[in-house]
């Protein structure tokens, strides 16, 4: 592993954990030459995954970005980190053990949503919102039509009055 301070091949772990959902190692590392600490996350990756963009070019899979969309969706909602980590394992072991290997990028933004709207309504609207590049407000409404037709009476907010 290179330090990232000053790309000196030796380092040290001085400690591995597990993540909360067993799926990576967090390793502390100190570099030998110039002493500094940092962290690296090791992940179990079934296979290599190529994106393929609406224009067709085919991009290898980040999980980083896909990881930046979500906690941009869920910014500033009630959703803690760790359920966010599970959020993003998941989506990523659902796309890694569809058994392709190339994966349109519609087909990951609609995964994506299907989870958000699961987990948060105003971040499953954010996110449809830059994915399906909503430009009028008519759009938005749509969607919040859309949703609200779908959700469950059990899950609709009592209408009752005191």
């Amino acid at each position: 592993m290179h330090c990232p301070f000053c790309g000196n091949q030796e380092t040290q772990v001085k400690d591995s954990r597990s993540t909360e959902d067993g799926a990576a190692i967090r390793r502390r590392r100190v570099c030998c030459a110039c002493a500094q600490r940092f962290t690296t996350i090791e992940r179990v990756q079934l296979r290599e995954l190529t994106v393929i963009k609406s224009d067709g070019r085919r991009i290898p899979f980040d999980r980083d970005k896909l990881a930046r969309s979500i906690r941009l969706a869920l910014r500033k909602r009630p959703v803690d980190d760790v359920r966010q980590e599970r959020l993003l394992n998941g989506l990523v072991r659902q796309l890694e053990s569809s058994g392709d290997q190339e994966i349109a990028s519609k087909k990951i933004g609609e995964l994506v949503m299907d989870a958000l709207r699961e987990v948060d309504g105003v971040a499953y609207v954010r996110f449809a919102s830059v994915y399906k590049d909503f430009r009028e407000i008519e759009a938005f409404s749509k969607l919040l039509v859309d949703m609200s037709s779908s959700t469950p009476a059990s899950d609709a907010p009592s209408q009752e009055t005191p």
